[in-house]
C-alpha cells in the first residue's frame, strides 16, 4: 500500500545549510518526514576521465582537486599508491611529516564539519568560534607546506620540505592553543540543552544499518563501527594509534566524534614531533608500470584508489572512491527517513559531513 504523502518539499540545490549543491527531496506527511531522496548531478567535474593518459606530476595535482577540503588525504593516497607500484622507499623522517600534516589537515575537516552542524541547528556562536579557530589549523598548514588548501606536501619518496626547530615551537603552540579551544567548545556541546534539544535521538543509524549501508568514517565509528584505516598503517601503527568509537548513533555522537578525533590527532602530532627521527625528508625513485588499490583514511572515511600505470609512470587507468557516496546513503536510506520534521533532514545530513564535490568527481 502506498504511503499517503500531504507535500513534496525539495531542500537545495542551493540552501544555507549546504556548503556544495544537492537536491534532498522530502515527502511528508503532516511534519513527519516519511521518504527521502537524494539527487546529485549539479557539480560533476569529470576528474578521473582527466587524469587519464596523464604523468604522475600532473595527476598529482589532480588528485588534491577532488576536494578542496580534505585535499591532503588525497595527495597522500595517490602518491603513496604509486610508491606501492613502484616498490620506493619512503624515510622515516618524511613518513613522520606526512602524519603531521595529515592530522593537521583533519583537524581542520572536522572543525569545519562541526561548523556547518551547528550553523545548520542555528547554534552561530558555536559555529563561528569554530570557524575561527580553524584558522590556526590553517596557518600551520601554510607554514609546514607553503599553502593552505592545495599544499602538493607529499611526492614519491618523501615530502617537499622539512621543519626546522623554530617550526616545533610554533606548531606547539598552535596545537596547544587549539586543544585548549577545543576542550571548551567540546563541553558546550556535550552540556548545551539546545544542543541536546535538536541532536540527541535524531537521526538514528544503528549499527546493523550502517554494516548494510557500508557507512564509513566517523559516520560508523559513531555507531559502534570499529574500523579506521589508519590502524593498518605503519607509521601510525609506530605512533601506537588507537581509533575512537562512540554508541550513541545519533546526529550529537557524531559530532561529539569528531571532537574526540581531533583531540586524538593533536595527541599523534604531538608524538610525531617528539620521536621525529632524524634523516633524509626525500629518499628518491622512480615512479614505473603496475596496477595497485591502495586505502587511507580520510577525516570522512576510507578513500580508495586504484591505479594502473606505464613504465613512464603515466596513469592508464584510475578509479577513485570515496567515502562520501557510503555515508550520504546511510543518511538518506536510514538517517534522515522517519524524522519528526524538516529540520531534522538538514541536521542530519549534515551531521554525516557530506562532500558533494568528493561524490561526483
Amino acid at each position: 500500500m502506498k504511503k499517503r504523502v500531504d507535500v513534496s518539499i525539495p531542500l537545495g540545490p542551493m540552501h544555507p545549510i549546504l556548503k556544495e549543491p544537492c537536491r534532498i527531496k522530502c515527502e511528508t506527511r503532516g511534519e513527519r518526514v516519511v521518504s527521502v531522496e537524494l539527487e546529485l548531478g549539479y557539480m560533476k567535474k569529470g576528474i578521473e576521465r582527466i587524469m587519464k593518459g596523464r604523468p604522475w606530476q600532473e595527476v598529482m595535482f589532480l588528485a588534491e582537486r577532488v576536494c578542496g577540503i580534505c585535499s591532503v588525504i588525497h595527495n597522500m593516497v595517490f602518491i603513496e599508491a604509486m610508491e606501492k607500484i613502484s616498490s620506493i622507499e619512503v624515510p622515516k623522517r618524511a613518513a613522520y611529516l606526512r602524519v603531521i600534516v595529515n592530522e593537521l589537515d583533519r583537524i581542520q575537516s572536522h572543525l569545519i564539519a562541526n561548523f556547518s552542524y551547528c550553523y545548520t541547528i542555528e547554534h552561530e556562536t558555536i559555529a563561528m568560534y569554530l570557524l575561527n579557530t580553524r584558522e590556526t589549523v590553517m596557518d600551520l598548514l601554510e607554514m609546514i607546506t607553503g599553502a593552505r588548501v592545495t599544499c602538493s606536501y607529499m611526492i614519491p619518496g618523501g615530502v617537499r620540505f622539512d621543519i626546522v626547530p623554530e617550526d616545533h615551537a610554533v606548531i606547539h603552540a598552535g596545537i596547544d592553543s587549539l586543544e585548549k579551544e577545543i576542550t571548551r567548545y567540546a563541553g558546550m556541546f556535550e552540556s548545551g540543552p539546545l544542543i541536546k534539544l535538536r541532536s540527541v535521538g535524531v537521526g538514528i543509524l544503528t549499527p546493523d544499518d550502517a554494516l548494510l549501508a557500508h557507512a564509513v568514517g566517523p559516520t560508523a565509528r559513531a555507531s559502534s563501527i570499529a574500523y579506521d584505516a589508519r590502524s593498518d598503517h605503519p607509521t601510525y601503527r609506530d605512533l601506537e594509534f588507537n581509533l575512537v568509537t562512540r554508541s550513541g548513533c545519533d546526529n550529537h555522537s557524531r559530532i561529539m566524534l569528531r571532537f574526540d578525533e581531533i583531540f586524538q590527532s593533536i595527541a599523534l602530532i604531538r608524538k610525531a614531533l617528539a620521536t621525529l627521527p632524524e634523516g633524509l625528508i626525500r629518499g628518491g625513485g622512480v615512479c614505473t608500470a603496475g596496477s595497485v588499490v591502495y586505502s587511507g583514511e580520510a577525516p570522512r572515511g576510507e578513500l580508495t584508489y586504484q591505479i594502473t600505470s606505464d613504465e613512464y609512470g603515466r596513469i592508464i587507468d584510475i578509479a577513485i572512491q570515496t567515502p562520501s557516496i557510503m555515508n550520504e546513503e546511510a543518511c538518506v536510506h536510514f538517517m534522515m527517513t522517519d524524522v519528526t520534521s524538516i529540520a531534522d533532514v538538514s541536521s542530519s545530513f549534515i551531521s554525516c559531513d557530506p562532500c558533494i564535490a568528493c561524490t561526483e568527481r
